[in-house]
């Protein structure tokens, strides 16, 4: 049941930090530096990433979030990517607890269909699903290599995450394949008018994984603010962290 939290930060602010799909929570340390002097925050390595790869906890977004709030005090929560999908979960189904929500590069529904045109394309799910069973290091190589396309330097980024991606270990090839399930799965776009807590959105103008309209569109559901910022890609933290503390600082206001 082993999940690992680390506690970094010396600001009266309480966060909670969730990292994505494959990755780990020291991906996140250049927002962790961005947010230090504001907030305590509590980075998470999700179960079957990171340090938490031998967690036998859920990955499913109620499963997972009902578990932070359990290990976590209240507090602001920000999610990247799948992890926002967790925080979004959180919010709805925790208020009391998720007082906050900061979305980076994240969605309610991942794929494209008929009524969500804005979605990703369904069928680089189901390739990265099919790939995990034949070649698990190179989908991860794949997967990676579309988080910094749209970044400034494609290649220096992916350089930066392929350095950063095992430092805690691999991950686990369930969870993976949980989290594949997640993203193919996951509507919560009904839900979102019913959130009551405040919620910034935050999209990287150039990101190939999460369209900008989806992240703009929840913002508006949500009755939150939307910020994009214009030269990032998957991951606007990673060369543009003072960009996304700047976009989260009104919302850090409110949890004052």
């Amino acid at each position: 049941m082993t999940l690992h939290i680390e506690t970094h930060g010396r600001g009266p602010i309480p966060v909670v930090i969730l990292h994505g799909w494959a990755m780990h929570g020291g991906m996140m340390e250049p927002l962790v530096d961005a947010l230090a002097d504001r907030c305590s925050m509590h980075v998470v390595d999700l179960p079957g990433h990171g340090y938490s790869r031998d967690s036998t906890l859920s990955l499913e977004p109620s499963a997972c979030a009902q578990a932070i709030a359990e290990r976590t005090p209240p507090a602001l929560w920000i999610g990247w990517s799948l992890g926002g999908l967790v925080a979004m979960t959180a919010a709805l189904e925790h208020p009391q607890h998720a007082r906050g929500l900061g979305v980076i590069s994240g969605t309610p529904k991942f794929s494209r269909d008929e009524d969500w045109p804005c979605g990703s394309d369904p069928k680089l799910v189901r390739q990265l699903a099919d790939d995990l069973e034949t070649d698990y290091h190179a989908t991860l190589e794949r997967f990676i290599a579309l988080e910094a396309m749209g970044s400034p330097d494609p290649r220096a980024e992916l350089r930066h995450l392929r350095s950063l991606m095992f430092t805690r270990g691999e991950p686990n090839m369930r969870v993976l394949q949980e989290g594949i399930r997640i993203l193919e799965t996951t509507d919560r776009r009904a839900n979102l008018a019913s959130l009551s807590v405040p919620n910034t959105w935050i999209a990287g103008h150039r990101d190939r994984l999460v369209p900008p309209p989806a992240m703009a569109w929840s913002a508006e559901q949500a009755r939150g603010t939307y910020h994009e910022i214009a030269h990032a890609g998957h991951a606007p933290f990673f060369g543009y962290a003072n960009d996304v503390a700047n976009a989260l600082a009104p919302l850090l206001d409110t949890m004052q």
